[in-house]
C-alpha cells in the first residue's frame, strides 16, 4: 500500500500543483522577467549557484550519511514552490515576481537538478551499484517537471474561463491528494524517518534560514525594492520539496533519499511563517491602514 501511495500517489498529486500552476501562468509572466532583470538575476544566481554551494557545506559541516547528503543537495537544487507564492502575498511581496521566478526556475530545474544531483553523487557515492541519474531519468524529470505546466498553460490559453473557474479547486485537490499520500508514505515508513529525523532537524532548519536570509539580503544589498526583495526570499527561501521527494523515491527509487526534503517540507512552513513577520514591509501596511487613521482636520486629503 505505502508503495502504491509514493509510487502512483505522489507523481499524480505533484502532476495536479503544476498543472495547477501552468494554469497560472500566461507568456507575460516569462515577459516580465525582462522588466525587472535585475532582482530575476540575482534570485537565480542565488537559488541556482549560492544555495548549492551553502547546501554541500552544511552537509560536510554535519557530516550527513553520502545518502542524506545527496537528498539535501536534491533539496537545494529544487526550484521554488507555488507555496511561496502564498507566502508572499501573506507578507506584502512583489507576487507577480514569485510568479515570474516560479516559471523561469521551474524550466532551469530540468537541467540544473540532473546536474547538482549527479555531482552530488560522484562526489559522496552513495550507491554501489549506481553511477547516477541517467538520460532516461532527466527525461522523467522533465516529464515531471515541465509537460503539467506546459498542459496547464494551453488550457488557460484556449479556455481562460474554464482555467479561471477551475484554479481554486484544482490547487484544493492537489493539497488533499498531497497530504494523503504524504501521510501514507511517512506512515510506512515511520521507522525510518524516526532513525534519521535527528540528523535531520538541525541541517534543514539552519539551511531553511539560510536560504530565507539569503533571498532578502543579496537583493536588499543590490539596492533592489523591499517588495521585490520579500518574493526573492520566499522563492528561493521555500523550496519544491514535494518535487524532491517524487524524483527521490519514483525517479531514483530511494526512500531514504527524500527524507531530508520531507523534513524540510514539514519544518519549513513554520521557518518561512517566522521570518516572514521579521521581513515584511511595514510602510505598505502602514499605507494600507491610512485611510481609517485619518480624522477630521488632521491634514486631510483635498477632495472636490
Amino acid at each position: 500500500m505505502g508503495s502504491a501511495l509514493t509510487t502512483i500517489g505522489l507523481p499524480v498529486a505533484l502532476g495536479i500543483i503544476m498543472f495547477g500552476l501552468g494554469l497560472s501562468l500566461t507568456p507575460r509572466d516569462f515577459a516580465r522577467v525582462v522588466k525587472q532583470p535585475k532582482a530575476v538575476f540575482l534570485a537565480l544566481l542565488c537559488q541556482l549557484i549560492l544555495l548549492p554551494a551553502i547546501c554541500f557545506g552544511l552537509v560536510l559541516l554535519f557530516q550527513l550519511p553520502p545518502v542524506l547528503a545527496v537528498g539535501m543537495m536534491m533539496l537545494a537544487a529544487s526550484p521554488g514552490g507555488t507555496t511561496a507564492n502564498l507566502y508572499s502575498h501573506l507578507f506584502r511581496g512583489d507576487v507577480a515576481l514569485n510568479i515570474s521566478l516560479t516559471a523561469v526556475n521551474s524550466v532551469i530545474a530540468v537541467v540544473t537538478l540532473p546536474l547538482i544531483t549527479n555531482l552530488a553523487i560522484m562526489y559522496f557515492q552513495p550507491f554501489d551499484d549506481q553511477l547516477g541519474m541517467q538520460w532516461s531519468k532527466v527525461i522523467e524529470v522533465f516529464a515531471i517537471v515541465l509537460l503539467p505546466v506546459v498542459l496547464g498553460m494551453i488550457v488557460r490559453h484556449f479556455a481562460p474561463g474554464f482555467a479561471k473557474r477551475t484554479d481554486r479547486a484544482v490547487r484544493i485537490v492537489s493539497m488533499l491528494v498531497l497530504v494523503i499520500v504524504i501521510a501514507g508514505a511517512v506512515a510506512s515508513n515511520w521507522q525510518l524517518l524516526v532513525d534519521n529525523v535527528g540528523a535531520l532537524a538541525g541541517i534543514t532548519i539552519v539551511f531553511c534560514i539560510i536560504s530565507l536570509a539569503v533571498g532578502y539580503l543579496v537583493p536588499r544589498l543590490a539596492r533592489v525594492g523591499k517588495r521585490q526583495s520579500i518574493a526573492a526570499s520566499f522563492e528561493i527561501g521555500i523550496h519544491n520539496a514535494t518535487l524532491a521527494i517524487v524524483i527521490a523515491q519514483t525517479v531514483m527509487g530511494s526512500m531514504e533519499l527524500s527524507l531530508p526534503a520531507a523534513v524540510y517540507g514539514v519544518l519549513m512552513f513554520f521557518i518561512a511563517f517566522a521570518f516572514g513577520f521579521v521581513i515584511r514591509d511595514r510602510n505598505a501596511e502602514a499605507v494600507a491602514e491610512a485611510p481609517t487613521a485619518v480624522t477630521e482636520g488632521a491634514d486631510a486629503p483635498y477632495t472636490s
